[in-house]
């Protein structure tokens, strides 16, 4: 897939009820608090700062969407589970993402990002089965795989799954924002998915 042109187009915040009406397929990323869906969305759209990157945990307070190539939007949900951001917004955040889980009519997948480097938390769980109860089936991307051994790969892998449970091994995809890795085929799933 080659990515011609990207525009961010609508930020919905906590206090925003409704989502915007879309016409064209969205695709969902979700995960914790600085596990990398910043860096994850510039590497597919290849910018290098469209969508914000901060060293700061929790920075991402609203569901962004981004229109690619006019013709499906990425839409980056915010992280969740970083304990220094005030209590209000991360009581927001989950009616928030349940809500665009469930009431988007566009929405074809969602991607749930983990740091490869550790083993799903209960907030990873929640919002893994979040996705399930929703009607998905959770595209996992475990990301920072170049901070992690080769000969660790496998068990990292295997830890992720053991944790989350039922059958993700067909839709798994490990990703490095440093190299690049894993960009291609998480592209190739989306244009798969395009087409169906």
């Amino acid at each position: 897939m080659i990515i011609k042109n990207v525009e961010l187009e609508t930020v919905i915040g906590v206090t925003t009820k409704k989502l915007p009406e879309n016409t064209l397929p969205e695709f969902a990323f979700a995960g914790r608090s600085n596990v990398g869906k910043s860096s994850l969305i510039n590497a597919l759209i290849n910018r290098r700062s469209l969508a914000r990157v901060s060293s700061t945990p929790g920075k991402t307070q609203t569901m962004n969407f981004y229109k690619v190539n006019n013709e499906f939007y990425f839409v980056d949900l915010p992280g969740y589970g970083y304990a220094k951001v005030k209590r209000d917004f991360r009581a927001s955040w989950g009616p928030m993402i349940e809500g665009y889980l469930t009431g988007s009519k566009q929405l074809k997948a969602v991607f749930l990002l983990l740091d490869l480097r550790r083993t799903p938390n209960e907030d990873d769980i929640m919002m893994y089965n979040w996705m399930v109860q929703a009607g998905f089936h959770p595209i996992i991307v475990a990301t920072k795989s170049d901070k992690i051994k080769k000969n660790e790969l496998e068990r990292a892998k295997n830890s992720i799954k053991q944790t989350l449970g039922g059958e993700i091994s067909n839709t798994f995809f490990t990703f490095s924002a440093l190299k690049k890795t894993g960009r291609e085929e998480i592209l190739d799933k989306i244009e798969e998915m395009l087409a169906e």
